[in-house]
């Protein structure tokens, strides 16, 4: 019993500098973590450089391992840490954690020059670490909510732009046809969506002068287009900020160590959601 609340303390307070951001140790590891996560990210950058590996291939292996420390340090102690491993490990940034730890450690196991391409394929997990980014964007849960919410709408949107793109390619291949380069109805609905979405490539142009005027009012319903997803996500997300400042008082801000769940009230006994007990009375 008496070993039992010391180690509660201490998992307890690993907890809090590892999830929680309100104390000046936790805003002290998320400003390290950020550092490292830029620097390993960069450091994958220049590795693909061949000039530059070539001359700095060792320095570039040892930061590269050092790094992978790091964060597998990182990794394991988030799972110490939490009451429920499975959650962190099977979550979002468990998984991209683990993908963007792993490929270093799998040079121990692939070897010889026939698997050396599939192994540089691996390498580039590493660049999942940028994800782990947004953990320190303090909006981002704002934005995915935002478009959790207008999720139906924008498919809706998309699915009549695909109505409207296989229309217009169909009488844009009947106006211009197969001499001027509209093949078959799916090429021409090809080029109306390149044409809509104001791309442009120019593999394909309209030659006829119905067509071109029909090519002219592709372009200016593009821009509206454009217009409409970005409207319903903005009137999703100032919903969500404004919901977010009802409920909640950002400095006060504590995660609790069972389920990683947000403390709304600072004075909070018991956690809302699993009901774990916070702090002794």
């Amino acid at each position: 019993m008496t070993n039992s609340k010391p180690q509660k303390d201490w998992k307890y307070k690993l907890h809090e500098v590892i999830y929680g951001t309100h104390t000046p140790a936790g805003k002290m590891f998320d400003i390290v973590l950020l550092v490292v996560i830029v620097f390993s990210v960069v450091i994958v950058m220049l590795e693909s450089i061949p000039r530059f590996d070539l001359k700095y291939h060792n320095f570039l292996d040892i930061s590269e391992w050092i790094v992978t420390i790091l964060f597998t340090i990182e990794y394991v102690l988030r799972i110490i840490c939490i009451k429920r491993p499975k959650q962190y490990i099977f979550s979002f940034f468990g998984i991209i954690d683990f993908l963007s730890t792993i490929p270093k450690y799998l040079s121990f196991f692939i070897g010889g020059s026939q698997y050396m391409s599939a192994f540089r394929a691996l390498r580039l997990l590493r660049v999942f670490r940028i994800l782990k980014l947004v953990r320190f964007i303090g909006e981002s849960n704002n934005l995915v909510r935002a478009m959790k919410a207008s999720r139906t709408k924008i498919f809706v949107f998309v699915f009549f732009v695909l109505i409207v793109s296989v229309l217009l390619g169909t009488i844009m291949y009947l106006v211009e046809g197969p001499e001027h380069g509209f093949n078959s109805i799916p090429h021409s609905v090809y080029w109306t969506i390149v044409t809509l979405t104001t791309v442009g490539y120019g593999d394909i142009s309209p030659q006829t002068g119905l067509g071109q005027f029909i090519a002219t009012f592709i372009m200016i319903i593009g821009y509206g287009i454009i217009a409409v997803p970005t409207g319903i996500v903005s009137a999703e997300y100032v919903t969500e900020t404004r919901k977010l400042k009802k409920n909640k008082k950002r400095k006060n801000e504590k995660t609790c160590a069972e389920c990683g769940s947000v403390i709304l009230q600072p004075d909070a006994l018991y956690c809302r959601v699993c009901g774990f007990r916070l702090k002794d009375e």
